[in-house]
């Protein structure tokens, strides 16, 4: 039977914070939530010290129109000086991290009518509902981008590898944790009963 040690605090070679860097070398800042360890392997549950942002271009000006998420690095690109000036007026500035786009900065208060909520179909082809902070919009080449934060954080989950270095997890790694997850998960809330 696979040991499991949940350890937040005990284990002082955790850090507060880790980096993680994707292919090009990007670097994502994040706060170290939670860890344990399973098989001599320690994971970790991560939050980004910047606020994640998305940006969504429109179809039409119609209510029903379809929003197409800007996640290509080429599209990414050509729209990012836009995005950062446009950030920039709102004391926001905008960051290519890896993995995710971030803004540093104050975000403003949420406001109701500001939150765009979204059908956002699931890889097990369900289909869940995301509700997003409107912050900005801004054109490109005649196209009308509007730029979005989530409204609920965006965890990541990693793990250390031998050569000490943090790993993001694949989709299916984080699969197979989800037993383990769910016990973190009942053991914070009992933390907070006490």
């Amino acid at each position: 039977m696979p040991s499991s040690q949940f350890s937040p605090d005990h284990d002082p070679s955790i850090p507060d914070s880790v980096t993680l860097l994707d292919e090009a070398g990007r670097a994502l800042e994040c706060t170290v939530e939670h860890t344990f360890n399973e098989n001599g392997t320690t994971y970790f549950l991560l939050l980004p010290v910047d606020a994640p942002i998305t940006i969504i271009a429109w179809d039409s000006d119609e209510d029903d129109a379809d929003a197409t998420w800007v996640e290509d690095n080429e599209e990414i690109e050509q729209v990012f000086g836009d995005a950062k000036a446009v950030l920039a007026e709102h004391n926001l500035t905008l960051n290519y991290a890896a993995y995710t786009l971030t803004v540093s900065g104050e975000l403003p208060d949420v406001v109701e009518e500001d939150i765009l909520t979204l059908e956002v179909e699931t890889d097990e082809d369900n289909v869940e509902s995301e509700q997003f902070q409107f912050l900005t919009h801004f054109y490109h080449n005649g196209q009308e981008y509007e730029i979005y934060t989530p409204l609920a954080p965006l965890l990541l989950f990693a793990r250390r590898l031998p050569s000490r270095q943090i790993e993001l997890l694949s989709l299916e790694d984080v699969q197979a944790l989800q037993p383990h997850l769910r016990e973190l998960l009942i053991q914070e809330i009992e933390q907070e009963e006490e």
